[in-house]
């Protein structure tokens, strides 16, 4: 369906945006909280639609895959935010049993657990940027310290798309010297 195909298209230019603004490196780890009623023009959890989640889904993917980043699925509050993930991207971090679904977990949440190679669900985890498209929040799973980025692309869908990447934090005082190439 066109209306599918825009979204996939749009999630592909906003995550390639945000890795390349962002700087991620073979390795790091995406954090993507997706809103599926919200891509669809409904409110958050009103509306969750499979086929938009695994367009968005796909296009995500597709930019990672590319530049060899980790993508991070954030489930919705029904499993308490928790994220799927590749196992590869989370050694020693305590996984939890549970499989997201569209109604808890979310679809875009289950999108990612059915299409990834070896996927866990665990607790937190703290990424190195992420996505929020529709207001899902996902400060919580960024490393601090979180810097907004302005997307060009923002939007996808109906909804809103709010990047941010992370920063080393700065220590000392006025007379500290900081290193300019990890800002």
């Amino acid at each position: 369906m066109e209306l599918y195909d825009t979204m996939q298209k749009q999630a592909y230019a906003a995550a390639a945006e945000i890795c390349e603004r962002a700087g991620l490196a073979p390795g790091q780890v995406l954090v993507v909280g997706c809103s599926s009623s919200e891509a669809c023009g409904a409110a958050i959890g009103k509306g969750s639609s499979t086929a938009a989640a695994a367009a968005i889904f796909a296009g995500i993917m597709r930019a990672c895959a590319e530049r060899g980043v980790f993508l991070s699925a954030q489930c919705c509050e029904h499993l308490n935010r928790a994220l799927v993930i590749e196992r590869a991207a989370a050694p020693g971090i305590c996984v939890c049993n549970a499989v997201p679904v569209s109604g808890a977990g979310g679809a875009f949440a289950a999108a990612a657990y059915e299409n990834f190679e070896n996927p866990v669900v665990v607790e937190e985890l703290f990424a190195d940027a992420g996505l929020d498209i529709g207001g899902t929040i996902i400060g919580m799973h960024l490393k601090k310290v979180a810097v907004p980025v302005r997307l060009e692309n923002n939007r996808i869908g109906a909804a809103a798309v709010i990047a941010a990447r992370t920063r080393a934090k700065f220590i000392g005082g006025e007379r500290a010297v900081y290193n300019q190439d990890i800002l």
